[in-house]
């Protein structure tokens, strides 16, 4: 997802989104939503969050991470 969605979703929700990275910004959503701030984790591609916005650009921010 671009970086220009993930702020507006985060504006949305009343989360301030200036000078702020996308996996920061995506942490602040799911803790917000009352999820596991667990973007960019998956490491080894493992996540039993199937239903997840964010799981296909998790596992590559996860992956980019090793």
């Amino acid at each position: 997802m671009k970086l220009e969605s993930i702020r507006d979703m985060a504006k949305l929700r009343g989360l301030q989104t200036s000078r702020r990275a996308k996996a920061d910004l995506i942490k602040s959503i799911q803790r917000h939503e009352g999820n596991f701030d667990c973007y960019a984790t998956a490491y080894a591609g493992v996540c039993d969050q199937n239903g997840c916005l964010w799981r296909e650009d998790c596992f590559a921010a996860a992956k980019a991470r090793e």
